[in-house]
């Protein structure tokens, strides 16, 4: 099967024919992304402040760089200081547009698989919507004492208030440092935002480092039983990753001594049997976030890897503080 491509447009990250062809359309897009956070900063559009704090991880640019393992980390590091909070995530390619609460072991094809993996992890309520104010008001209605709202991949959704912005990149920085279509950036990368977070990638002055840990190896099935690396020995293993940055996923492995064959899919892949169906396959390795939604394929033979964020706890500190 190969590596397939992760991303539709591989010029995003190398100056190229086809992306300096696109550079007169990203100037157009970044006209009218300053145009409407002028218009909100203005109080030409309305945003709404909840009656409590909400904190927003997202991108600068298209693609996974670690948002949900690091919103799962500062929901942990926010419950140690004595807050209560939840999460409000878009539910990318759900079903239901919301508001929803999400229930653990919940349906990916209706509630993005993104959400369903944080409603399994957290120990807080998750809500989806496409309207994350009234997300946000539905899960604060149901849940009166969550005191402060984790907003997942939000930063660009500004008709919702926030209180603190964290930025999340990987070693694939800015890319070709250019807006959509023509690079990978959603808003320019002079952005201002009250924290910067570099998964993977050289440590720089400013930011916060953070880097995913392998946290276990799981057969999935019911129930999930833990499994060892070494299990895998001497078996023809392949790897699939449907998640911004499959590069890594496959690293990871390699550095567990598992060797598989990788193929990448595009981010949020709504997997079928047939997706997995290697000829002479022993095993499927996989992320955790792909097993939400292939655990109800019936397909034997799959292994998933939990991963944990590391972070600078200096970020957990300047967060605790602005709330």
């Amino acid at each position: 099967m190969g590596l397939k491509a992760n991303f539709p447009a591989r010029h995003w990250y190398r100056l190229s024919p086809v992306s300096l062809a696109l550079a007169p359309l990203a100037l157009v897009f970044g006209l009218a992304v300053r145009l409407r956070r002028g218009a909100f900063r203005a109080g030409l559009l309305r945003a709404t402040r909840l009656r409590v704090p909400v904190v927003v991880v997202g991108n600068l640019t298209v693609g996974g760089a670690g948002k949900t393992p690091l919103v799962l980390w500062l929901e942990r590091e926010l419950r140690r200081r004595g807050f209560r909070p939840g999460i409000v995530a878009r539910g990318y390619g759900a079903a239901d547009a919301g508001p929803a609460a999400v229930p653990k072991g919940g349906d990916p094809a209706r509630y993005g698989d993104e959400p369903v993996l944080l409603a399994e992890r957290a120990g807080v309520p998750v809500w989806i919507g496409a309207d994350r104010v009234a997300a946000a008001r539905a899960l604060l209605a149901a849940h009166p004492q969550c005191d402060v709202l984790i907003l997942d991949d939000g930063l660009q959704h500004y008709a919702l208030a926030r209180d603190v912005e964290i930025a999340v990149e990987d070693d694939r920085g800015h890319g070709n440092g250019l807006l959509l279509p023509a690079g990978p950036l959603r808003e320019p990368a002079s952005r201002p935002v009250d924290a910067t977070v570099v998964n993977g990638g050289p440590a720089r002055p400013g930011a916060f480092a953070m880097r995913l840990v392998p946290a276990g190896l799981f057969a999935i099935g019911e129930p999930r039983r833990p499994a060892d690396p070494a299990e895998l020995a001497g078996k023809r293993v392949h790897a699939v990753a449907g998640i911004g940055n499959p590069g890594r996923f496959f690293a990871t492995l390699a550095g567990l001594g598992i060797a598989a064959e990788p193929h990448a899919f595009p981010d949020h892949h709504p997997f079928t049997a047939a997706d997995l169906a290697f000829p002479g396959a022993e095993a499927v390795v996989m992320t955790e976030k792909d097993a939400v939604k292939c655990a109800r394929l019936g397909v034997a033979g799959l292994y998933a890897l939990r991963v944990e964020a590391e972070v600078d706890p200096r970020l957990a500190e300047l967060v605790a503080k602005r709330l």
